[in-house]
């Protein structure tokens, strides 16, 4: 059963367990997702390292990147017997890495290849298998053709699309290709129209909250990216607004349990930076928000955590304590897939 209406967009380098683990302190209704998992990294590598997750960070997808129909059916199954909800397969990643190894955006070239990794997968498991993908390649994406996509893919038995609103370019850097395509939302919402028996995920360059209520009129779900690395408290009003949960976390209670869990990691031989690096921006735009995040970066240490926990204490106070639950059905929520099964 999948609750598509908010999710957190998969970062390289930005959405591994740590902060998923705070993200979810912020919002328990949001969709959390990997980072880019190549197939061969879960098939040779770590899996324990690269595919643990705390039972807290449900709801949570995996996200794999391969070329290989037989490499990411197996991957997969390796993914759902580690209990994740969802599987995602990357078509949108423009990065030269990718394109060496013939996945990511570039697989928008074959849609053969991709109906062939979509129907492998899909019989290697049970839990839903989705795609994220670009509108195109090059600048030279038409309606047309995205359309002609999503239909070949949903022939392959895909429900569910993530749309990166934006063409990818491949001569340009992944960084570029977040900046320079130009957005085109109304493309992903005249899908919705077209292809009502599916779902459709929008994503890109969305900032806030009321932007992502702006575009759930119009298709299933949509996902934030950078906003919410750069400040978790995007997503502040999400369980109230979205899902209908009557909590509001405050900054510094989010702070606490993150104190608790970054104990029970360095007990564990986590490095404390692994978190920590993630914390800088949970006081963004506040006051002390600087001298917070430049104890964290300086002191990197249990102990940095707890002068700087110390110092927002004395500034904040008890401020946006969790609400109590109010009656039934008193909370706003936005309509959607209300769990119901894609």
């Amino acid at each position: 059963m999948l609750d598509l209406r908010l999710s957190v967009a998969p970062m390289v380098d930005r959405t591994d367990r740590h902060f998923r683990f705070l993200v979810r302190q912020v919002s328990q209704g949001v969709r959390l997702y990997t980072e880019m998992t190549v197939d061969q990294a879960v098939l040779r590598g770590n899996r324990e390292r690269l595919l643990a997750f705390r039972p807290e960070e449900h709801p949570i997808a995996l996200q794999l990147a391969g070329s290989d129909p037989k490499s990411l059916a197996e991957a997969a199954r390796i993914g759902e017997a580690f209990g994740y909800d969802e599987i995602n397969l990357n078509l949108g990643c423009p990065s030269e890495k990718a394109q060496e190894g013939g996945y990511g955006a570039c697989l928008l070239l074959d849609l053969v290849r991709v109906q062939e990794i979509l129907k492998a997968m899909g019989e290697a498991v049970r839990v839903p298998v989705t795609v994220k993908m670009r509108l195109g390649l090059e600048g030279k994406e038409t309606y047309r053709g995205l359309a002609q996509s999503v239909e070949a893919m949903a022939e392959a038995g895909a429900k569910v699309f993530v749309v990166h609103a934006r063409s990818a370019l491949l001569a340009l850097s992944t960084k570029a290709n977040r900046e320079i395509p130009p957005l085109r939302h109304d493309w992903v919402h005249r899908l919705k129209e077209d292809f009502p028996q599916l779902t459709f995920v929008t994503n890109g360059g969305i900032r806030s909250l009321e932007e992502a209520l702006f575009h759930l009129k119009r298709v299933d779900g949509v996902m934030l990216g950078r906003a919410v690395y750069e400040d978790p408290f995007v997503l502040e009003e999400a369980d109230r607004r979205v899902f209908g949960l009557p909590r509001r976390p405050s900054r510094l209670e989010v702070a606490r349990r993150m104190r608790a869990y970054l104990e029970e990691e360095v007990l564990k031989g986590t490095p404390p930076w692994t978190v920590l690096r993630h914390m800088l921006n949970l006081f963004r735009g506040r006051p002390k928000g600087r001298l917070w995040r430049r104890l964290l970066g300086e002191g990197r240490s249990l102990e940095a955590l707890d002068r700087a926990l110390r110092l927002m204490e004395e500034e904040v106070g008890e401020e946006g304590k969790q609400e109590k639950p109010g009656p039934k059905g008193q909370a706003e929520a936005a309509p959607g897939l209300a769990r119901e099964g894609v």
